[in-house]
Order: structure tokens, then sequence, then C-alpha cells
């Protein structure tokens, strides 16, 4: 038993995105209406092994690390790994587990180049049982429940064999980008494959939640979304930015401008705190996010996309209001 268990249906998740959810972003949302489950940045399972165990790293030196820094007020929380090798894997399981997360989340569709050519990420589809060795190197690392974010295939839809594959592992949860990776984000999410999904599943494995991602604009659309295609949660990406109050159900116009200038500055203040070997210029899309829609956006943004510091992003935004 874990906590997905737990969680009432349809629920709504946080989607795992690089240089978006971390420490500072998660925390900004958690205090404004939290997701059902916070996942991590992902993270390389190879990288902890090796800065963690040959150099001796410690943990406040190590960026790596960094990226698993966390807060009491992210619960459940799962933290996102990825690897094509299973003793990798483990490791980074067990660790993840001494740390003090919730669970394990397996990548296996992300489409950058660099993580396919280490045969993970998206590739992983191409090699279904070695897939269901990582998965069950994580799942005898530790007693959290493991799950996998993916894709439903990677040249063409494959849910028949890929699926049916993870679906044998025994996951706890399994979250469906609804586009191939041949696909990447260039058209729009097929949510009638989740339909599909959905009686693969029913038919392999009833135990295993099913999460569709995808194009989901906000809390309405996830409801609406689960409602038709029959999923047991719906993961939000893109719908946060700008927005950190979407899981408590606002939409980006329902929210005054000193509210979204106020959250920004807070997010930039915690950035700095919580995430303090990161380059503040990855806050640019956030910026981006934030500061739109309103008579002098284009003027205010520019200024904002000139500052390195949360001091001087106060600062702009002090001397427009």
């Amino acid at each position: 038993m874990s906590f997905w268990n737990d969680l009432e249906k349809p629920f709504f998740v946080m989607a795992p995105m690089a240089d978006v959810t971390d420490a500072a972003f998660r925390q900004l949302v958690a205090k404004r209406g939290a997701p059902d489950v916070f996942w991590t940045e992902f993270v390389s399972a190879d990288g902890l092994y090796h800065t963690r165990e040959i150099k001796k790293m410690k943990d406040e030196e190590n960026p790596l690390m960094g990226i698993l820094a966390k807060t009491d007020a992210e619960r459940p929380i799962l933290a996102q790994i990825f690897s094509s090798k299973p003793e990798m894997i483990a490791y980074a399981a067990k660790l993840v587990a001494e740390l003090g997360f919730d669970g394990v989340d397996i990548n296996m569709g992300c489409p950058d180049r660099a993580i396919e050519k280490q045969g993970c990420g998206a590739a992983m589809m191409k090699n279904p049982k070695l897939a269901q060795e990582i998965i069950r190197a994580a799942q005898a690392a530790s007693n959290l429940p493991v799950s996998v974010k993916t894709r439903v295939g990677y040249h063409n839809e494959s849910l028949d064999e890929w699926l049916t594959a993870l679906l044998e592992a025994n996951l706890a949860a399994i979250t469906l980008h609804l586009r191939t990776r041949k696909e990447m984000s260039l058209v729009p999410a097929d949510w009638e494959l989740m339909k599909k999904a959905v009686e693969i599943r029913n038919r392999v494995n009833p135990s295993v939640l099913l999460i569709g991602n995808g194009d989901v604009q906000d809390l309405d659309d996830a409801r609406a979304k689960a409602a038709a295609s029959g999923c047991d949660g719906v993961m939000l990406g893109r719908a946060m930015f700008g927005n950190p109050w979407v899981f408590a159900g606002r939409k980006p116009e329902d929210t005054p401008l000193a509210e979204k200038l106020a959250a920004l500055i807070e997010l930039a203040q915690d950035f700095e705190k919580l995430t303090p070997r990161k380059n503040f210029s990855i806050l640019k899309k956030h910026i981006k996010a934030f500061v739109t829609g309103f008579d002098g956006a284009a003027e205010l943004r520019a200024k904002l996309m000139e500052t390195d510091s949360a001091a001087a992003l106060a600062a702009a935004i002090a001397e427009r209001t």
C-alpha cells in the first residue's frame, strides 16, 4: 500500500519539468493550492552515483543533490530519475528512499538527444525488456512505490506492445504523454489514445493507475479529459506557467496583476535561497509567463530580463508600481 491508493479519483498532479519544477517553484505552488502529487525535475541516476559515491562530495556541494531538495509542504513527492543501467537505478532508488521521498518515478519519455544517447528517456521505448529490468531494479531497491512517465510510442503509437510491457512490471502508476517521441510537442496531444490505454490497462493489470498528460489548459479541462478518457489522474505542465494557482482551480485571468507580480518576486527570492547553484537567468521563462497580457507588459518584461538577482527584480517591479 502507498499514498497512490489514498488518492481520490480523478487526481491532479504536477509535471516534472527541467529547470521549472525546482524546490522554489514547487514551494510557490504548494502555498497557492497544492497538486495531489509533486514531482521533482529529473536527475541522472548515474550522475548521483558518480558524484556522491566516487567523488564523496558533500550533499551541499553536489548540484545533482540540489535537484532533490524539498520542503515538508511538498507531499506526497516523487523523485524522478533516469538511467539505462539497472544497478544505477537501484542505487538512486535507495538514495531517494533515504532522503524521505514518497515514491520513485522513472523517466522513459524525454526526447532530448543527449539523454537518448545514454539509452535513457524516450530511447527506453525501443527496449521494453531493459525497461522492465530497470523498473524491477528500482522496485527491489526500496519499499517506495515505483512509477514511470513515458509516451505512447517512439516513431509511431505502440501502446499494445509498450504499455503492456510496462503494465507487466506491476508499477504503481504510469503517466502517458499522449504524443510519440517523433511528434515531440509539435502536434496536439491525442487524448483519444488514453481510452485505448485504459482498455489495455483494464485487461492486463487493472491495479496500475493511469495518468494522462498533454495540452491540459486548467483544472476544468483536466476534469473533462479525465471524465472523457477514463484515466485515473491528469498531469498539468505548461498550465502552471504564470499560474501557480492552477491546482486551486484558478485560470490566469482570475488573478490580479499585483498578486502575480508579488508571486514572481517570491519565486525569485526562494530561487536564490533554495537553488543557490542555479543561474538566475533560468527564471526568464517564468518572467515571460507572469509578465504578459497587460498594458506596459513588454516594457516591464524587457527590464526584468536584464535583472540578475531577486533584489534587482523586485526593485524593477517596484518602479513600475
